[in-house]
């Protein structure tokens, strides 16, 4: 059957039929001339065909009536409406105005505007590690797969990957659990790490970063109605991600708040007091623990975490572990233990039956990989139907970003000990993690030093998260402004000095207290800068508001 070449010509012949029509349906009285028909048309026929379809062309009726907007904000899903993002919130946005203001030659009170609001390292001046870089840039351009002046145990990982990618091309898309070997490499990095704990890479899911895994975790959790809604227990004060993620499903927010006084470790009782009042209004169905801390820097101990599996055991609870800092540990006597590998040790009962996702991440630990997108999570105990289903949600997003995955698989099969890379590799993340722990000694010191502000130890992670004194006066105008109190505090700091902070009002606090989140991420001279200037800041705002006597706790 012969079928019309293009929608123009289909169009041209429908336009010529109805002009035979026409002709056809004239009156007789009508005089015909006895000769081809002429139809009338400009330009090339082509073009007629598909000037008679134009939206541009369509006669419009004059009217003085406007069209309504289909979305609008009273038409806009509410749940988009309810969800708050802080780290990137209004704070953010006027340092981007101030930015932007400098650029063009305006004048503010400062040079530069010091971004301490988001764990970005690599914005923050941090060098990527060469190794990773060098396996990306192979996996991307294998061309230089001939050059010699990049190492073989580079081009030996880059060449994995590529076998395992449709047509040895990172262009590719996975499967949607991601790449396989990189799954292998996964598995054999957390068996690793957990000394021997058992890993199979079937339950290994590659992700866009470990947010998306977060959401789709939650997005598989979330259901019912009224007091059967799902409650999703989170640490106050939590990473904004967790009550965004729970605003747009409609689920219930359960805070369970963390002890300041004890350097923001989990509290059993705080969990059991959340758990009990949450029951009588929704159905608690999980636990997300973060840890280290993000925002507080703290690293939970082992009896903590012990703790928290035994209370999920009890309650029949699902646990999220969000673990993209693991590497990043700094305060003596801390060390990171992760939650599958103390379930495995608490013995067959628990191993066996808690529900556990696990997340990590190229955008933290030591390389800093936020752009890239890389992450993954692994799932224990999932009922076989619902991985069935969870593998099916992961599938509408086709795959991960395969040059993430990539760099992922550096992060969990770095150079060993016996291959060219390792001298430089193993240089250059000690370097990185030995500048951190400095800052975050650094960052602690400084800011105890000033009245009105107490800062819990930096023990790891990439934040400070200390408790300001903001005084009755300022809080009395941060009400009349309609904003919180540590938002003013923030907004005053970033004007007059430059330092862009998050306001701890973003990450959820206890009422009555203040707080702000600040990165150790800056360069220690830029650090230390940002430091001195706003420990003058802070003495200046306690005697424009009226006091130098900040009440001891």
């Amino acid at each position: 059957m012969y079928r019309l070449p293009s929608s123009a010509n289909r169009s041209l012949i429908a336009g010529a039929v109805e002009q035979c029509r026409a002709l056809v349906m004239r009156p007789k009285s009508q005089t015909i001339r006895k000769r081809s028909v002429r139809f009338k048309t400009q330009g090339p026929m082509e073009s007629y065909g598909l000037k008679r379809y134009s939206t541009a062309e369509a006669t419009v009726p004059a009217t003085n009536k406007i069209r309504e907007k289909t979305l609008t904000m009273e038409t806009l899903n509410p749940q988009v409406k309810a969800v708050e993002y802080a780290v990137r919130g209004p704070i953010v946005m006027k340092a981007d105005e101030i930015e932007k203001c400098l650029r063009e030659g305006g004048k503010q009170p400062f040079t530069e505007v010091i971004k301490a609001n988001i764990g970005d390292a690599h914005a923050m001046g941090q060098q990527p590690i060469t190794f990773l870089r060098q396996v990306v840039a192979l996996c991307t351009f294998p061309e230089l797969m001939d050059s010699p002046s990049l190492p073989e145990d580079a081009k030996t990982r880059a060449h994995r990957i590529l076998q395992g990618c449709g047509g040895t091309s990172l262009g590719s898309y996975s499967a949607s659990q991601g790449v396989d070997c990189i799954r292998r490499d996964i598995a054999a990095y957390i068996e690793q790490r957990d000394h021997g704990v058992p890993a199979d890479s079937e339950n290994i899911f590659l992700t866009t970063g470990a947010s998306d895994g977060i959401v789709s975790i939650l997005r598989m959790l979330v259901s019912g109605q009224g007091a059967s809604r799902t409650g999703v227990m989170i640490p106050i004060p939590q990473y904004p991600l967790y009550s965004a993620a729970i605003a747009e499903m409609e689920a219930v927010q359960i805070s369970y708040y963390l002890d300041e006084d004890n350097c923001w470790a989990l509290d059993i009782n705080e969990l059991h007091r959340a758990y009990q009042a949450a029951k009588k209004h929704c159905q608690p169905r999980v636990i997300c623990i973060i840890n280290p801390g993000n925002p507080t820097g703290q690293v939970q101990s082992r009896k903590c975490i012990e703790e928290v599996l035994h209370f999920a055991y009890e309650e029949n609870l699902f646990v999220m572990s969000d673990e993209v800092y693991q590497d990043n540990v700094y305060a003596p006597g801390c060390e990171f233990h992760s939650f599958k590998k103390v379930l495995y040790e608490m013995g067959p009962e628990y191993f066996n039956s808690v529900e556990l996702a696990s997340f990590h991440s190229t955008s933290k630990g030591y390389t800093g990989e936020c752009g890239f997108r890389g992450g993954y999570m692994e799932v224990l105990n999932l009922d076989p139907e619902v991985k069935a289903q969870l593998v099916k949600l992961r599938s509408v997003q086709l795959c991960p970003p395969v040059s993430g995955q990539a760099a992922m698989d550096v992060i969990v099969n770095p150079p060993r000990p016996d291959e060219p890379s390792f001298s430089c590799f193993q240089q250059e993340k000690t370097a990185v993690l030995g500048a951190l722990a400095e800052k975050a000694k650094l960052t602690e010191e400084i800011l105890n030093s000033v009245p009105g502000i107490q800062c819990n130890p930096v023990q790891g992670a990439m934040y400070a998260f200390p408790q300001l004194f903001i005084p009755p006066k300022a809080v009395e105008q941060a009400k009349a402004l309609g904003m919180q109190p540590d938002m003013l505090y923030c907004l005053r700091l970033l004007e007059e000095t430059g330092i862009c902070l998050v306001p701890g009002s973003g990450f959820g606090q206890r009422e009555g207290t203040y707080h702000f989140r600040m990165t150790i991420l800056p360069p220690k001279d830029k650090l230390k800068v940002l430091l001195d200037n706003l420990r003058d800041f802070h003495i200046k705002f306690l005697k424009e508001y009226g006091t130098l006597e900040v009440p001891r706790g």
